[in-house]
């Protein structure tokens, strides 16, 4: 909802904003308007200094409270803004689950419980103490238990140390946020079940049945490559292949011995090619591997990248030694990185709440919003998980993937993160104050980006530097964690693939050796 624009009086036309609209009176009304006049244009008459100067004081005075008057009625249109979307947002949760009512009626209840005003609202009933009791049990903190040490009750001294019980927080069955068991308590001590990005490795049960192969288009060295990997599969390791469609025409152009060779006829084979193969395989950089991360929108298979591309941050595996590469990986057990993928919605303006979003878009390196070809800065409110973060004011903001930590974002300023650290990363483009610095986030959150309406400029976001779309004033785009992770094989585990791969692929903090020969400390 655009700001109200300023209606002036028709009594007065240097008023800018009525009593009744802005609830004040302006002080224009305090100076007659014939007197203001008069001393406007009584320097014009004379040459006294002191009237000129005080004419000018009068007109930054006017200049002054015009700009209060409009930058009051546009706090009040965006209030009324905010309002609306309170109103829409509790009528959802109405609507969705009417038993969140008695729990929005008894919030003021419990606020004024927490304030200490028990004379306003009489203590909590016996029955809303037991479900009380019951919320704090399954999805909050308690403390309810007395411990003892292990003597007797006659000797033994009573301990009294404060029990609780840790349970992770999920939104319901529609949020993104899943449950991990990491967490274990004993005797009121915190302590992690397991570490998280601890290297993870693959074994399989039964031997892999069939294998997908996605090569690098327009490359010829790749084309023959892919032609004897094919043949090795099936005649040495007998594998059925699934290749893309272009590949199986060049193929069978080539010879009608890969007649064998099989592929899919249109998306909605692809959304079930999780279910057909077992391992996949890609010739190329890392785009060839965003872009097999692209064709599944839900599990990923397995996906063992070979190096024929410039930088290869994801791709460890050397094409020269596929045979020994692939029998290593077919027996097993592998060494895998989980890297985790951000699920982007688009929310337009006219949409009546969050879930009218467009398609869901999974991107492995990160999301981009920038200002397109627009002179102006973007204009951008984050929030997260409801909570305002910042505005942000410059060329856009990238919300990143760990995986994608060594791509755009490490170009405009941010951290290089290993991949199998579970967090996202929010790192703006030369933005407009120096003190904005890049942040890395839990993995939990919900981050929330909205163009503003007083945006002098929509803003535009690609995902993993492709599928651009127009954010209007108006629309946000939601972004979480999916909660299907891209497995790479790694040639020795994920810590040793990563930092090869910075040394090799960015000289990371490659330097002359200092001298040994220089000054010596007495």
């Amino acid at each position: 909802m655009a700001p109200n624009k300023l209606n002036s009086s028709s009594g007065n036309s240097s008023v800018p904003c009525s009593q009744s609209e802005n609830g004040f009176i302006s002080s224009f009304s305090l100076f007659p308007e014939k007197a203001v006049q008069e001393l406007l244009q009584s320097p014009a008459q004379g040459s006294d200094d002191h009237l000129i100067e005080f004419s000018e004081a009068l007109r930054t005075v006017a200049k002054a409270l015009r700009r209060v008057a409009e930058g009051k009625a546009s706090a009040q249109a965006e209030a009324a803004e905010w309002k609306r979307k309170f109103e829409l947002e509790r009528a959802r949760i109405l609507q969705f689950d009417p038993t969140e009512k008695s729990s929005l009626e008894n919030q003021a209840d419990l606020d004024d419980v927490r304030t200490n005003n028990p004379a306003k609202h009489p203590p909590l009933s016996k029955k809303a103490n037991e479900r009380f009791e019951r919320c704090c049990s399954s999805n909050g903190i308690c403390s309810h238990e007395v411990l003892r040490d292990g003597k007797s009750d006659s000797d033994s001294k009573m301990v009294r140390k404060a029990s609780f019980k840790l349970s992770w927080h999920c939104k319901g069955e529609q949020s993104d946020q899943h449950k991990h068991d990491v967490v274990s308590f004993e005797k009121g001590n915190i302590t992690t079940a397991e570490r998280s990005s601890k290297q993870i490795s693959l074994k399989w049960e039964s031997s892999p049945q069939t294998v997908l192969i996605l090569t690098k288009p327009n490359s010829a060295s790749v084309q023959i490559l892919c032609a004897e990997m094919i043949r090795w599969l099936r005649q040495q390791k007998k594998l059925n292949v699934y290749v893309e469609p272009r590949v199986r025409v060049d193929l069978l152009t080539e010879s009608s011995y890969f007649n064998f060779v099989e592929t899919w006829k249109d998306d909605k084979e692809v959304m079930v090619l999780h279910t057909k193969v077992d391992l996949v395989i890609t010739l190329g950089g890392d785009g060839t591997v965003l872009w097999a991360a692209s064709m599944f929108k839900g599990p990923v298979p397995p996906i063992v990248p070979f190096s024929l591309g410039s930088l290869g941050f994801m791709t460890p595996f050397y094409s020269e030694h596929y045979k020994e590469c692939l029998d290593s990986i077919l027996k097993g057990p592998i060494s895998i990185a989980l890297r985790h993928r951000l699920q982007c919605h688009v929310i337009r303006d006219a949409a009546k709440n969050e879930y009218e979003a467009e398609e869901p878009i999974l991107v492995l390196n990160e999301v981009t919003i920038d200002r397109g070809i627009s002179s102006f800065l973007t204009n951008l409110e984050c929030y997260c998980d409801n909570s305002f973060v910042t505005c942000v004011q410059g060329d856009g903001l990238i919300l990143s993937t760990t995986s994608g930590s060594t791509a755009y974002s490490l170009a405009a300023g941010g951290s290089m993160v290993h991949p199998q650290v579970p967090g996202i990363l929010f790192t703006p483009i030369c933005p407009h104050s120096l003190s904005f610095r890049p942040l890395i986030l839990p993995e939990h959150v919900t981050l929330r980006v909205q163009v503003p309406f007083n945006s002098r400029s929509p803003a535009w976001a690609s995902f993993d530097g492709k599928d651009r779309k127009q954010l209007a004033p108006g629309d946000a785009l939601v972004c979480s964690m999916a909660p299907w992770p891209v497995p790479t094989a790694c040639l020795v585990d994920s810590t040793n693939d990563f930092l090869r791969s910075i040394h090799e692929g960015l000289h990371w903090n490659l330097r002359k050796t200092q001298s040994f020969d220089g000054p010596r400390e007495s």
